[in-house]
């Protein structure tokens, strides 16, 4: 399977698990974001690790689909006034900005429990043993020792940087600084991609040496992919985005480029996809898929 063919399944089976019933707003809600066009690289990642690890990747598909509804979840509830506070997401107006902050609220509770209902509907036949290590795995991800620590860290940091007089230069504070975001890239993006990795091992049965090999890339790949981000707002624009440019920094948040600077933001970000590379390189995995997903992240 290539890229786009993963993308096209994904797309088809999410349209199939949420069908539109009343009360229709919610269940509008809570599909608006989770089918907005996007790189689908977590349930992408999920069917192709399965694939990687020997497994039958369809029997992946729900839990794939389901992990995308976690993380349209976490944009959802990223994007409200009292968090981030952004007006669009992937060049479309954000959820509150359609349905209203309310609904929008609501809308992001009923996926955070909605996504592991799909799993469970439609993945019977993976046995009681995998549905529990996969519940588990959802539930350490998405609650409060995962993405939610995440974000509460992420808001904290703004009070971080102003209580700091900020040198660029590495000394105590930059130390205190540089543990505060490791900590928010791990948790606010890298778990994801370490849940989206993780299960579809685990749904392929591979051994937990295999399992451990594909967190630690996980790991590397979500920072990687939070430090773009960083970079890429400060440097990029609103039609490559499809989001509000330049808020992190007019807001003072704690970034990698905010911390760093844009070069050494730069550096770091093509060491970890190196590393990334190196891990795919020393246990023998071969994707294509991972190593366009790898590639598309790089910063030149």
């Amino acid at each position: 399977m290539k890229m786009n063919d993963y993308i096209a399944l994904i797309d088809k089976q999410i349209d199939k698990f949420m069908p539109v019933q009343y009360p229709q707003r919610i269940f509008k809600a809570m599909k608006y974001t989770v089918t907005l066009p996007g790189k689908r690289l977590r349930p992408v990642m999920c069917l192709e690790t399965c694939r990687m690890f020997g497994g039958n990747y369809e029997d992946a598909i729900p839990t794939a689909c389901a992990i995308e509804m976690l993380h349209a979840q976490t944009l959802i509830h990223d994007d409200l006034p009292c968090m981030d506070n952004d007006d669009y997401r992937r060049g479309k107006l954000t959820n509150h900005k359609i349905f209203g902050e309310a609904h929008a609220v609501l809308a992001g509770d009923a996926l955070l429990t909605f996504a592991p209902q799909i799993i469970l509907k439609y993945s019977k036949s993976l046995g009681a043993e995998k549905l529990i290590r996969i519940m588990e795995e959802y539930f350490q991800a998405a609650g409060a020792y995962g993405v939610i620590a995440g974000q509460v860290v992420d808001i904290e940091s703004e009070k971080l940087m102003q209580s700091f007089e900020f040198s660029g230069k590495i000394d105590v504070e930059t130390e205190e600084l540089a543990k505060t975001l490791q900590y928010i890239h791990t948790h606010k993006t890298a778990d994801l991609f370490k849940l989206t990795l993780r299960t579809g091992a685990i749904i392929a049965e591979a051994p937990d040496e295999q399992i451990e090999q594909i967190t630690e890339f996980g790991q590397n790949l979500g920072v990687a992919f939070q430090i773009a981000d960083d970079i890429l707002d400060e440097t990029s624009t609103f039609e490559q985005m499809g989001k509000t440019i330049g808020k992190d920094k007019a807001e003072g948040k704690l970034t990698y480029t905010s911390l760093y600077g844009i070069e050494k933001s730069k550096k770091e970000l093509n060491r970890l996809i190196d590393k990334c590379f190196n891990v795919l390189e020393k246990n023998n995995l071969k994707s294509e898929v991972f190593e366009e997903i790898l590639n598309k992240i790089r910063i030149h």
